[in-house]
């Protein structure tokens, strides 16, 4: 019997997902649960970007006090760069978005967002509140607090030194510090977490005036963790990996600082002081404190279950509860625990990874009970199908099994996808017309299986998600989200096309098919004016997860142009306009995004000499792949394969951004590259950043990194040396190829060089002084060392125009 699944659970907007293997608590864990359901007391730490956290604090408060502790980032990290692989923007955003929450995981926190979208540096916070809406950003922080409702909130920058760190770290901490003011629910204290490298030096802080500041030794010892809370900090610390930082654990004493901003400074090292944390916070929490913290006291580390029948009488007088808000957090938490106590075990596993809206799939239940606890599987309700009502008594590791079959989700569904991604957005912002979920980290996936067990008396309702797992040769049993997608969908290749006068180029657009005996037509749309060859290409894929090609040739207008290019595909009266981007790294689940199937057109006039590049790739761009868009050859080399004798077949030879940072060889190599200069050859260094340089010798001559970097991608850009070959030859550089840049126009700029550099650039963001190290160019021998701090890997990946005309200059330095 076919069913279908039409509408959505209104409570799923809390539900959060990990599309990890579930979670299977031992005694320990089990008891570290019941002292967090014994405290009522909340942290909310604040700042701008995942990595600002300080995780040694998220763990002291969640472990130490076993208090509710969150994180708020405004921004998903979108602007950053990536030293794991080549996504950026809204691709990075969704894998740095897994990795706060993977730190969580681990340090014990939550997590939260707002719509803020980190559009990269910003110097000052008044830039910052220029592009993102403040208002919308200030009512997503006020939501947070007002939701959560920490007693106490913990900012990481300081909010009275614009100028001094990144603007939208101040921003962050105005945004916190005006926000206590304005809402509802006033918490009892804020603090700046504040160190010595705020005020400067060492020197500095000792001297300063430290009244309103508080010393909490955090680095305590958790006998039952067998780990510091710094050990424990560095491990969710390094869960950001594609920043790049790995910490190492520390024990013994360590001090973190804590200056009050408003509220009253508590009078010890307790920042509680004056909170009623204890269950008598709440009317009527007495007498659920007498139970649960008699389970505290005599845990039963050998046989949880025997705690059950006191959790079922806790659970009872937890719904009796007139305080909403701590009910609701309370109930959640003790069904977690009663669930682990009886060793329960509930599984809704699809038979495929992906289905489409009107595919058949089956959902394998799996129920167990592993206690002597006395408890009976009443009902299950998968999505919207019927109730499948079983009243099955439950013994002790007893596996109940059964399936719903040939279930369909049905037309209302949304296709998966990253919410905040499927409204248009802005430069500074999300758009979520939703409010419940604008500041979730992520919502589930929307496919509930809620399991009804009747439990020592007592029905109580546990909710999962659908999911998919399979065995994996390498890693065994691996579980990846459950996920809705098109009939089909599109990708054109490449992203970035270039058109150089009116000849035609061939046009590869790729159709996957998500379900079996796909067939339909496929077309693109193309600028006025265009021409395309043939204007729509019939296609039929039997195979579900089967992947085609087919080729349309393109014919150009005359004049310079940058537009897009968009594919659609045709089945029936339905059209699929969607690109599927998939994104796997080992410490992070699987990530599903759905874009427009869209390429950037751009027709320009440009000539290149040279043909065969180098590539030696640092820590993840995309710029070898956009130079093919100019018919050059790109040849990616390995750091350990690299001689004189490879390096001298290429006309130049590029290294990838942060190679220096990332590239142990080429603490050796290096000298190898300017053999290769001194020979005739052209070396093109991309930006570097001044911490971890595998060797401070990075060019044959003196030149010192610093942190310079023109952050408005619109300044006026003057030319110091016109009359050099790179802005004349083969293409005559002008002001007009620095404009519809994006971002940036660079970062990291060299601001010390010997005198065999010429500096070729000056640009400055508002109210700075020229800054000229942007590109640098050093005869050595008979070839060109060339240094660029210019955002080339996200220039290029747009189809900016002056950027592809530069960096063909670059590479036909003397040639």
């Amino acid at each position: 019997m076919n069913r279908s699944f039409t509408s959505i659970f209104i409570f799923l907007i809390s539900i959060i997902t990990y599309a990890q293997a579930p979670q299977k608590l031992n005694s320990v864990e089990i008891y570290e649960q019941v002292q967090k359901l014994n405290f009522l007391g909340k942290v909310l730490y604040v700042a701008a970007h995942p990595d600002d956290e300080n995780t040694k604090l998220i763990t002291y408060f969640s472990n130490h006090y076993h208090a509710q502790t969150a994180y708020l980032s405004l921004t998903r990290g979108d602007g950053g760069q990536n030293l794991i692989g080549t996504e950026l923007r809204e691709k990075l955003g969704a894998i740095r978005t897994q990795e706060l929450l993977a730190a969580r995981r681990i340090d014990g926190g939550e997590q939260f967002f707002t719509r803020a979208n980190d559009f990269g540096f910003s110097k000052e916070p008044n830039e910052t509140f220029s592009i993102w809406n403040k208002n919308e950003v200030m009512e997503d922080v006020i939501q947070v607090i007002e939701t959560f409702r920490p007693d106490i909130i913990v900012n990481r920058f300081s909010h009275n030194t614009p100028g001094t760190t990144h603007g939208h770290h101040t921003a962050s901490a105005m945004l916190s510090l005006e926000a206590y003011d304005l809402v509802k629910y006033k918490p009892k204290r804020i603090f700046f977490n504040t160190s010595w490298w705020f005020y400067g030096s060492q020197e500095a802080f000792d001297a300063a005036d430290k009244s309103k500041l508080l010393a909490i030794n955090s680095n305590v010892y958790y006998p039952l963790k067998g780990k510091s809370n710094n050990e424990i900090a560095a491990l969710s610390r390094s869960q950001h990996k594609c920043q790049g930082f790995g910490t190492l654990g520390s024990r013994g004493d360590e001090i973190e600082y804590l200056e009050l901003l408003k509220g009253d400074l508590p009078s010890n090292t307790n920042l509680f002081e004056g909170i009623d944390t204890s269950w008598n916070r709440v009317k009527g929490g007495n007498e659920i404190g007498k139970i649960l913290y008699e389970i505290e006291k005599n845990f039963n580390f050998g046989n949880p279950s025997v705690h059950i029948p006191n959790l079922i009488k806790a659970y009872d007088l937890i719904q009796k509860l007139e305080d909403a808000h701590w009910k609701e957090i309370k109930s959640k938490q003790i069904i977690k625990i009663i669930e682990a106590c009886s060793g329960l075990f509930m599984e809704a596993v699809a038979d495929t990874e992906t289905t489409t809206k009107d595919s058949n799939f089956n959902i394998n239940i799996e129920v167990i009970n592993r206690s002597q606890s006395n408890a009976k599987l009443i009902s299950v309700k998968a999505l919207q199908l019927p109730l499948e009502t079983k009243n099955a008594v439950l013994k002790n590791n007893e596996k109940k099994s059964f399936q719903f079959k040939n279930v369909i989700i049905g037309e209302n569904v949304d296709y998966s996808n990253l919410f905040w991604l499927k409204e248009q957005q802005t430069e500074g912002m999300y758009r979520v017309s939703d409010k419940s979920i604008r500041i979730l980290p992520e919502v589930s996936s929307n496919f509930p299986v809620v399991f009804t067990i009747e439990i020592e008396g007592k029905t109580i309702e546990f909710v999962k998600n659908i999911c998919y797992k399979f065995n994996n040769p390498d890693d065994g049993e691996t579980y990846v989200p459950f996920t809705v997608l098109p009939d089909v969908t599109t990708k054109i290749e490449p992203e970035v096309i270039i058109f150089n006068g009116t000849q035609s180029k061939e046009i590869t657009v790729s159709v996957k098919a998500h379900k079996a005996n796909a067939k339909g037509v496929l077309s693109l749309n193309i600028p006025t004016d265009w021409k395309v060859n043939p204007k729509e290409i019939p296609f039929e894929i039997t195979t579900k997860n089967e992947e085609r090609k087919f080729t349309f040739t393109l014919y150009p207008t005359k004049p310079e142009i940058a537009t897009k290019l968009s594919a659609k595909a045709q089945i029936g009266n339905q059209t699929f306009t969607d690109k599927l981007i998939t994104i796997q790294y080992p410490h992070i689940p699987k990530q599903t995004i759905l874009v427009p199937s869209e390429s950037k057109l751009v027709k320009l006039d440009i000539e290149t000499k040279g043909k065969n590049i180098g590539y030696i790739m640092g820590a993840g761009d995309e710029v070898n792949k956009n130079l093919e868009n100019l018919g050059f050859k790109v040849s990616t080399i390995n750091p350990n394969e690299i001689s004189i004798e490879k390096l001298q077949q290429f006309d130049a030879v590029i290294l990838g951004i942060r190679a220096f940072n990332v590239i142990d060889e080429l603490k050796y190599k290096n000298k190898i590259l300017f053999e290769y200069v001194e020979k005739g050859g052209n070396l093109i260094i991309q930006y570097n950043t001044t911490n971890n340089l595998v060797t401070k010798e990075i060019a044959p001559y003196n030149l010192k990194l610093s942190r310079d970097r023109v952050t408005d991608e619109n300044a006026k850009v003057t030319f110091l040396a016109p009359n050099h070959k790179v802005l004349n030859q083969p293409n005559k550089i002008s002001e007009k190829d620095f404009t519809g840049w994006v971002q940036e126009q660079g970062l990291y700029y060299p601001n010390e060089w010997s005198s065999e550099f010429i500096p070729i650039l000056a640009s400055n963001d508002e109210g700075e002084t020229p800054k000229k190290g942007g590109l640098l160019i050093a005869k050595h021998g008979k070839g060109n060392y060339i240094y660029t701090g210019l955002s080339f890997f996200r220039e290029l990946p747009e189809g900016v125009s002056g950027a592809y005309r530069l960096l063909a200059n670059l590479i036909a330095l003397d040639k």
